[in-house]
């Protein structure tokens, strides 16, 4: 498979993750379209990680092989497909790669909203400046924060629900009750105006999963297109 291949091959694996794309697009310059979901694409290789099931060990050494790569960046050094599109980009590689060993210790079940806030804060911070150097905006990293604990939420389910949501409920109750108390400490979006619409969707599958206790079908295109149009508009 030639680099190119290999590239759109990562690309539309994201994309398929997250159908809404195609509704926020019409809101994304198309000079900006394949980079803005290069780096989300390469941000959702970093979440599998962090919510593998099974085994840790190969995450774990998917992890390390991660590091020395975007260590690699800075000298332009890449391997992988990924790399091709993101490596000319004048960021902080090292930083986000000096935070990828805290992914594994994320997975142990926090205490409270708090723990697992800051359980990922390191991740969050080096991810947001990496962000400034690739969108051109540094979003608040508790927002980054806020979306890997509601993907994994949405991903792993129960095992992601702190331990003091954990009693006096049945699961699907724990899991409503998680999704409720992500949602309520959701920071106001900010940063690039990409990442306010993957902000906006993320936010928007959170809801739908506290309503049903589990993973819900996406609402009709109108409407993912008005979530897109305020997201945008910084609503």
């Amino acid at each position: 498979m030639s680099d190119s291949a290999a590239l759109d091959s990562f690309l539309e694996k994201w994309r398929a993750r997250w159908p809404e794309w195609s509704v926020a697009e019409v809101f994304v310059a198309p000079a900006r379209r394949d980079i803005v979901v290069a780096w989300f694409a390469l941000l959702q290789e970093f979440e599998d990680v962090l919510n593998i099931a099974g085994d840790p060990l190969p995450a774990d050494a998917k992890l390390a092989w991660w590091g020395e790569e975007l260590r690699g960046w800075a000298s332009q050094r890449s391997r992988h497909p990924l790399g091709r599109r993101l490596e000319p980009v004048r960021a902080d590689w090292a930083r986000l790669a000096d935070a990828l060993p805290t992914l594994a210790e994320a997975r142990t079940v926090p205490r409270d909203r708090e723990a697992g806030f800051a359980a990922l804060s390191r991740y969050g911070e080096a991810v947001a400046a990496v962000e400034s150097g690739v969108l051109g905006r540094m979003p608040a990293s508790p927002a980054i924060v806020a979306e890997m604990l509601a993907a994994r939420l949405m991903e792993v389910g129960g095992v992601a629900v702190p331990v003091n949501l954990r009693q006096g409920a049945d699961e699907a109750g724990q899991l409503r009750a998680w999704a409720t108390a992500l949602h309520e400490a959701w920071p106001p979006r900010d940063g690039a105006r990409e990442r306010r619409l993957l902000s906006a969707y993320v936010q928007g599958r959170l809801l739908r999963f506290a309503r049903r206790g589990e993973p819900a079908p996406l609402p009709s295109r109108a409407s993912l297109l008005f979530t897109g149009w305020r997201a945008a508009r910084g609503g």
